[in-house]
């Protein structure tokens, strides 16, 4: 691939913390949705959970280490909201929040630029106890914890997540029952969305309160529906998929409003909104992160549930482990975001692919389904680039093999492979890849 890529371009590697870190019960950190939620029979699909997971709390020096040598510039991590206020408010566990000023030192002294996402999903059991993001309440304490954190490590830490994937956390854990807090309640689900919101415009006021020079940035996941045939009924189901799944998030941060036609559909189950929540919500961001791994071929469902849509597969399209692909989506998804919408820059946050890798009998992790992937959507990411779409970085996900919510262990995303008995990490030849890839993009 000979496109280039302007010299700051930030090029990255993701992960987060209930997902890598284990230390579950350690220096004080308190219990999370997750933690509750993996310890529940039947809950993930190999009964595994993350209280080890890749050991992340004691060995990131080697982790460290390891991004330093994969050539990456940038290094997004997730906080966990429990390890620095176990019980969500109150009392700071200065052990928890050392930890991750000991992360950030060490990124910068290998001139690793730091992403902290202050939410991937591990809310503190104790709110949860009291009705989680159900509750107007949690929305105020996660400002809160987002100012501990951003006055503690705001000096050396530029960028800032809200949040990752709001949909998952909403949709996935409150109405499909998936995701912890595994509760399935439609009316529940669409507040705990609005508190999400809500919870973002306050976080970003209050980031940029603590450190004034902080770019903030919400990164949502984003379908690409496409209807499945050319009858009307499926082109209405794709337009109303996409309302579930990215408009009801996109145009109130856009400064929007929820869409009119899905705040219709949803009739009695819409949230309760106070005035002045959507200027809030609509706070104004410096990127907009996207999450994109997969296509979304889309047909009517009428006796379905919401949004009486299903995805169908698509025979043309090859396949990861658990993913069609369709790179051309990645570059159709940011034309659209340029074009309909008003962010004034955009990152892809995530982006990436699970095979099952195996240690070859030379030692290697072989996986040239994955180079071709990532390869396929840099392609892409360039064309965005000399569209005029102010794309400024790619994460790819994951730096390492790691604990993948409802699958467990089953499925290895990172471009490290990890021993999970040994905690051996073994670069596979898509990082090493990676590595040269970097090295001969910059134009």
């Amino acid at each position: 691939m000979d496109a280039k890529f302007p010299a700051d371009f930030i090029w990255g590697l993701a992960t987060s913390s209930y997902q890598i870190e284990g230390a579950a019960r350690e220096d004080g950190k308190g219990e999370s949705i997750w933690d509750r939620f993996a310890h529940t029979s039947g809950n993930i699909k190999d009964g595994s959970n993350g209280d080890v997971a890749c050991d992340h709390y004691h060995r990131y020096i080697e982790d460290v280490k390891l991004l330093k040598s994969l050539g990456v510039n940038s290094y997004s991590f997730s906080v966990s909201w429990p390890r620095v206020l176990p019980d969500g408010i109150g009392q700071v566990n200065t052990a928890g929040l050392d930890f991750y000023d000991r992360l950030v030192d060490a990124l910068l002294a290998e001139n690793i630029r730091p992403m902290a996402t202050l939410y991937h999903w591990d809310l503190p059991q104790k709110l949860q106890d009291q009705g989680g993001w159900g509750e107007r309440a949690v929305a105020q304490a996660f400002a809160d914890y987002a100012e501990v954190v951003a006055r503690r490590l705001g000096d050396r830490v530029g960028l800032w997540t809200t949040h990752k994937e709001v949909w998952c956390t909403a949709f996935l854990g409150h109405y499909m029952g998936v995701f912890a807090p595994g509760l399935r309640d439609l009316k529940l689900t669409l507040q705990v969305s609005h508190h999400l919101l809500l919870s973002h415009g306050l976080a970003t006021r209050a980031i940029r309160a603590a450190a004034p020079d902080a770019q903030v940035i919400i990164s949502p996941n984003l379908a690409a529906p496409y209807p499945a045939t050319d009858k009307p009924e499926d082109h209405a189901a794709a337009r109303r998929f996409d309302g579930f799944f990215n408009r009801w998030f996109l145009d109130p941060l856009a400064g929007k409003g929820y869409p009119p036609d899905m705040w219709a559909y949803y009739g009695a189950n819409v949230p309760l909104v106070q005035s002045g929540d959507m200027e809030t919500i609509a706070e104004p961001v410096d990127f907009l992160g996207v999450n994109y791994y997969n296509p979304n071929r889309i047909a009517n469902d009428p006796t379905g549930p919401v949004p009486n849509a299903s995805g169908v597969p698509d025979p043309r399209l090859p396949q990861t482990a658990d993913r069609e692909i369709d790179a051309a989506w990645l570059f159709k998804l940011l034309l659209r975001l340029h074009q309909q919408y008003s962010f004034p820059a955009y990152m892809v946050t995530e982006n990436g692919c699970a095979y099952p890798d195996v240690v070859a009998e030379d030692g290697g992790v072989h996986d040239p389904e994955r180079i071709a992937f990532l390869q396929a959507h840099f392609e892409q990411a360039a064309l965005a680039i000399q569209a005029g779409i102010p794309l400024k970085g790619f994460y790819v996900w994951s730096l390492m093999d790691n604990f993948e919510w409802m699958q467990g262990y089953t499925l290895r995303y990172g471009l490290v492979y990890v021993d999970f008995k040994t905690q051996q990490r073994i670069p596979k030849d898509s990082a090493l890849w990676y590595q040269r890839f970097i090295s001969g993009s910059r134009g």
